[in-house]
């Protein structure tokens, strides 16, 4: 029961203190607080591009990708494919020829302007691409995957998901709308929030699927298993977690330069104390045998998802001639490196945030399975099925 209420505590923390900086700060809820969803904040200016900061930001990313690209120059052993068995192709699942041609007709009307169709185009594309990413790792992992192995997890997913975009959601107020959806018009209230539920199952499952897909490559599923063993002590691990709610703190009272911390905070607010109290954690093969591969692993597959995110949602703006009318759509608002783009609207340094999204995604379903008390467990090749 203690690290039960432990955990819950941490959990509240990520809420409770951002809201304590904003009210320092503001003297209650931030500018924007509550609309939702979240539109464009005019009443703080942003603060304008600067080149010291947008290249230091490189450098850090370049840092963050480095051991992906070179896992040799960080102390990864080379891994020994020799006796790995061959991969056996089974037929692809019965599921994936619809679910691949629902995602080419949703693809085609979410960049149409076919009026209203376009409107509900984002959970079809969305989840017709679940299906095809699932069909491909079925077809090369011997008929297992998440839907025909987990269907019960899968829902699981699918649930958390859209509980845990909400928290983002929740923190997005607290550093002035980094993002914001400038087509709120399209639904009543009532509708965007029923919508966008619906929307927000997809982020969790999909960025599942890719690292499911990522591990049937043998050389993907075992170049990052033998590294360095990281261990840090109990009091480190405090420490950790008490800078982590000064800086969720800190990021409330100062929104514009501790923005980054939306992204991060959640690893050191919630991973010290599941692991003083016995919990697993994406971080525990790398303490106890050197394995990064579930951690590098799920940055991968969100920085690879994090691609058709930004792509699919940049052409339903542009390929309909910057119509108003998807949704879904999404903008930035983010000091300091709003600049250079690529196929998105958001600046090219923003997909050093999708090596760290995908790691936090994987907290947040940890978190929720504890508290909740169910399965934590996603392996697909588990000889035990949902």
């Amino acid at each position: 029961m203690k690290k039960y209420l432990l955990l819950l505590l941490a959990f509240a923390c990520v809420f409770i203190f951002p809201f304590l900086g904003s009210y320092m700060k503001f003297g209650g809820m931030p500018p924007g607080y509550g609309t939702f969803p979240a539109q464009q904040q005019t009443m703080i200016p942003l603060p304008p591009f600067n080149q010291t900061l947008f290249n230091l930001g490189c450098v850090l990313f370049l840092a963050l990708f480095a051991p992906l690209i070179f896992p040799r120059l960080f102390g990864f052993k080379k891994p020994d494919l020799r006796n790995e068995p061959p991969i056996t192709m089974v037929p692809f699942p019965k599921w994936f020829m619809p679910a691949l041609i629902t995602m080419f007709i949703s693809w085609f009307f979410l960049w149409s302007r076919i009026r209203p169709i376009d409107d509900f185009m984002f959970v079809p594309l969305w989840w017709s691409f679940i299906l095809v990413l699932d069909g491909l790792v079925y077809k090369r992992n011997q008929g297992r995957s998440l839907i025909a192995t987990r269907p019960t997890t899968m829902k699981l997913l699918a649930a958390v998901s859209s509980f845990s975009w909400f928290v983002f959601e929740y923190q997005n107020f607290f550093v002035l709308e980094n993002w914001y959806y400038p087509n709120n018009h399209t639904f009543t209230n009532f509708g965007n929030i029923t919508w966008q539920l619906l929307s927000y199952t997809t982020v969790l499952p999909a960025i599942f699927e890719w690292y499911f897909l990522l591990r049937t490559f043998p050389k993907m599923n075992k170049q990052y298993s033998e590294g360095k063993i990281i261990s840090i002590v109990p009091i480190g691990l405090s420490i950790l977690w008490v800078a982590a709610v000064i800086l969720l703190f800190l990021m409330g009272y100062f929104p514009h330069a501790l923005f980054w911390m939306l992204w991060v905070s959640l690893i050191p607010a919630l991973v010290p104390v599941m692991t003083l109290n016995g919990y697993w954690t994406p971080f525990t093969p790398i303490q106890q045998k050197g394995d990064w591969s579930n951690l590098f692993l799920i940055a991968i597959a969100t920085l690879l998802n994090g691609f058709f995110w930004e792509f699919w949602n940049f052409g339903s703006y542009w390929f309909q001639d910057k119509a108003t009318t998807n949704p879904n759509f999404w903008k930035y608002a983010v000091p300091y490196v709003d600049k250079y783009y690529l196929f998105s609207e958001m600046p090219i340094l923003g997909y050093a945030g999708y090596l760290l999204f995908g790691i936090v995604c994987w907290i947040l379903w940890l978190a929720v399975a504890y508290l909740l008390k169910f399965d934590y467990r996603i392996d697909i090749n588990d000889s035990m099925n949902d």
